[in-house]
């Protein structure tokens, strides 16, 4: 028998767990066993009273900034270049629409993308991923206020993973040490509006094709484009709109869930077609384990395999480093003039 098609993504308070201090820990307890249940049966949810709320407005505001005031020439200033080639490092940098691409198909966006910085100095001619990221001189207050926000989110991811490890049944501190110096991913995704088709093909004409992310956690930042953002569900194989709620961030799980529950939670396939008549922004914060991190089944998920569904659990039996799992993705991810 088919799961029934949901309406919506679950919403899911975290208040409990930012401000434990005016909350019991039966709250805190309610919050886990949710995330728990979202995150088995959706891979995804609405978070809210986050505590970010403050500074999202701005976030998406200097991003907007960025994108649409920049001129072709400062933009080219940031270009993302090749491992190696004019002091590129094959990930760090801006990339121009069709740049990125997804499952050998280029998608429809610009972008700008930034890494937690290489922990030791380097010197060009750069290894994949050992650059400098490659900040914007505008608007003014760009970097400034992004540093901030990141600062922030890493906070709530930690937050988020520990009230996570309580619903798997797992003790609080469990993600720890895998994420104590996360190798975070943080992109400003720019979505013209696709033109229209004469194919009757949804998968002719993409803002962003179909993937599932690499890493622990998204919290995904948008405008209020609604239609846009496209999320499987995988039962009915029916994609499902998770349009943006104000005040909500969109989470979703990465791969390494897959590997940390045997395959209890799978990270989700979605995807962007952006077909409405404005510039649409977005601005991705991904939340991961630390460049060394291994990553291995969780003691209390490794019975747990009759749990998971025909279909899913592809987990690597001998665990994962995720750095090497992030560079062998990164490094397919481009089409690049400079290689």
């Amino acid at each position: 028998m088919t799961d029934p098609l949901p309406s919506s993504l679950p919403i899911i308070d975290i208040s409990a767990w930012v401000n434990p201090s005016s909350h019991t820990s039966s709250s805190c307890l309610a919050t886990s066993h949710a995330l728990d249940s979202a995150c088995r049966n959706h891979g995804f949810f609405y978070l809210s009273n986050h505590g970010l709320e403050h500074l999202t407005p701005q976030i998406l505001h200097l991003a907007r900034q960025f994108l649409t005031e920049s001129s072709v020439e400062e933009k080219e200033k940031l270009k993302l270049r090749g491992a190696g080639k004019g002091g590129g490092d094959g990930a760090r940098g801006y990339q121009r629409i069709g740049e990125n691409v997804t499952k050998g198909k280029s998608d429809f966006h610009e972008a700008l993308d930034l890494y937690r910085p290489w922990p030791e100095p380097t010197e060009p001619p750069y290894k994949p991923l050992q650059g400098p990221n490659q900040w914007p001189s505008h608007p003014p207050s760009f970097r400034e206020t992004y540093e901030d926000y990141i600062t922030q989110l890493q906070t709530l991811g930690r937050t988020l993973l520990r009230a996570m490890a309580v619903g798997l049944g797992e003790p609080e501190s469990t993600f720890d040490t895998a994420i104590s110096e996360s190798f975070w991913v943080l992109r400003c995704i720019g979505y013209p509006p696709l033109t229209p088709s004469p194919s009757s093909d949804p998968e002719d004409g993409i803002s962003c094709g179909e993937h599932t992310d690499y890493g622990c956690l998204t919290f995904l930042l948008t405008d209020d484009t609604k239609g846009a953002l496209q999320v499987l569900h995988a039962p009915s194989g029916t994609w499902i709109t998770a349009d943006p709620i104000p005040g909500c961030f969109v989470v979703n799980i990465g791969d390494m869930f897959n590997v940390w529950t045997n395959g209890l939670y799978a990270s989700t396939l979605h995807r962007v077609i952006h077909r409405g008549g404005n510039y649409r922004v977005s601005v991705p914060f991904f939340f991961e384990p630390g460049w060394g991190a291994r990553i291995d089944v969780l003691p209390g998920c490794k019975e747990r395999r009759g749990e998971v569904s025909e279909g899913q659990g592809k987990v690597s039996e001998g665990g994962v480093v995720y750095g090497e799992h992030l560079l062998g993705k990164v490094l397919g991810n481009f089409v690049l003039e400079d290689g």
